[in-house]
């Protein structure tokens, strides 16, 4: 099983994410978690870069191409081999968000975003994708000073932008996604996405 986390910034996807990780591990499902950008030697060199880099210094079309060039990496390298060898894989972001940020945030093309995903995954898609639902006014104000990257310091337009274009995937594949609202406790969040997991895994043997 594939799952993948989305949401903006401060929506708990990472924590989230993290957790599902570890509670499957700790019951004896074989996962793996993985984060994007990155994951891969050549991954974490281009995160670095994407998030770290002065916030004007990447054009748009570029950050598609080095999102994708990370995701192809992560893909042929780290996720394929582990579904192939039955594991569960969870990864904190995929392709949803290059088409919320790069698509809608930075109006590229969507025609284009997807084509590039999609050549950069070779088709692969998420069995399940948890939204986690949050304003960006909202998300933002989780954000520490010191926990700030290249994306969370753009204009409070282009995050509205990225949360509607979230909304619009939303609407077009509301079969692939599971909502849940990221202002609810923390533990309250994640016993709603343990009760979805388990319509996929067997859980009953779990504590």
């Amino acid at each position: 099983m594939f799952i993948t986390f989305e949401g903006g910034e401060g929506s708990g996807k990472s924590a989230m994410s993290s957790r599902l990780s570890r509670y499957l591990n700790e019951h004896g499902v074989p996962v793996l978690h993985v984060a994007e950008p990155g994951g891969t030697l050549t991954g974490d060199r281009l995160a670095d870069i994407l998030k770290n880099s002065p916030p004007a210094s990447i054009t748009p079309l570029g950050e598609l191409f080095l999102f994708n060039a990370s995701r192809a990496q992560l893909v042929d390298k780290v996720i394929r081999p582990a579904l192939n060898k039955g594991q569960v894989v969870i990864c904190d972001r995929y392709v949803d968000s290059t088409v919320a940020y790069q698509g809608y945030g930075r109006k590229l093309d969507l025609d284009m975003v997807w084509a590039c995903c999609d050549m950069a995954t070779g088709g692969l898609m998420p069995t399940l994708t948890i939204f986690l639902d949050i304003s960006p006014a909202h998300g933002l104000k989780r954000k520490t000073p010191d926990d700030v990257n290249r994306f969370e310091k753009e204009e409070q337009a282009f995050h509205q932008a990225v949360y509607q274009g979230f909304q619009a995937i939303l609407t077009a594949e509301p079969w692939r996604f599971y909502i849940i609202d990221a202002t609810l406790p923390s533990d309250e969040v994640f016993n709603l996405i343990i009760d979805k997991i388990s319509q996929y895994i067997d859980l009953s043997g779990v504590n």
